[in-house]
């Protein structure tokens, strides 16, 4: 009896050194009885929200995808906003019985000798599987860093939608293509590509330089951003953009730069950045 009563009040008991009292009462504030129901409530949740999103979502696809095209946009509003709440309330409910039933495994004996004891079974314990907690967390670490990019943080860029006009001087002499059909021209902004359409007034003069005149739009925040110009008779010319990721409009025109490539003749190009809002 004495050796029990000193275990069960070694937690708190004063040692002579401070920061092994301070260790032993941690140790027993995190005592596993206590913190297990916790986890247990905490993943069950979160398989709840991970079903809910998952029944949401898939609902409303299913609507659309059986409804054919939408043209307007209506279907895909009802879709989403009076259907997909409803398999997010199935989905909440498979998620959590999900935990229930497989998340939650049980605990075998501790030991051969409680097998062959001739004593009352005590109650099967249970353990949280390693394997469903991880998948869990690791879902809902991906879900929370998806809505902190996608909602919070922004792809896109503070300004809005940005206009980048460019400027592609010739050579002193060099001659225009034939037609703007001939002018291939390429946005490149992180992983996107877009390619440039020519309008009608798609050059100018620079003294004795002809001047290719375009502009296209900006919109995502990125480190690389690459400008690529090809016509008959010319190799590929590439100009890598030194704009921040989130850039500011420009006072005006930048100074004209050679393209990357050492390959004749060489083009020069410039650029100015401007905001809609």
């Amino acid at each position: 009896m004495a050796t029990g009563r000193t275990s069960n009040v070694a937690c708190w008991h004063e040692p002579d050194h401070h920061w092994i009292n301070r260790l032993q009462l941690l140790s027993c504030r995190l005592n596993p009885l206590q913190v297990l129901p916790f986890m247990r409530i905490i993943l069950g949740f979160l398989s709840g929200v991970i079903g809910l999103l998952a029944g949401w979502f898939g609902l409303a696809a299913l609507v659309l995808g059986l409804a054919g095209p939408d043209r307007d946009g209506g279907i895909a509003m009802g879709a989403f906003f009076n259907i997909g709440p409803i398999g997010g309330v199935v989905g909440f409910v498979v998620g959590v019985l999900l935990f229930a039933k497989i998340g939650i495994v049980s605990q075998g004996p501790s030991s051969p000798d409680a097998e062959r004891s001739d004593a009352a079974p005590a109650p099967a314990r249970t353990r949280v599987s390693s394997t469903f907690a991880v998948a869990v967390l690791a879902l809902a670490g991906g879900l929370a860093w998806w809505a902190w990019y996608e909602l919070i943080r922004s792809p896109y860029l503070t300004h809005g939608f940005m206009t980048l006009e460019l400027q592609f001087r010739l050579p002193p002499g060099m001659a225009l293509p034939p037609n703007a059909t001939d002018v291939h021209i390429e946005v490149e902004e992180g992983q996107q590509h877009a390619y440039v359409m020519l309008g009608e007034s798609w050059h100018g003069t620079d003294g004795d330089h002809r001047v290719i005149l375009v502009s296209t739009t900006l919109m995502r925040k990125t480190s690389r951003r690459v400008v690529t110009l090809e016509f008959p008779g010319i190799p590929e010319q590439t100009w890598q953009l030194d704009l921040p990721s989130d850039p500011d409009p420009t006072s005006g025109y930048l100074p004209w730069r050679f393209p990357s490539s050492t390959s004749a003749p060489k083009i020069e190009m410039n650029f100015r950045l401007s905001a809609d809002r």
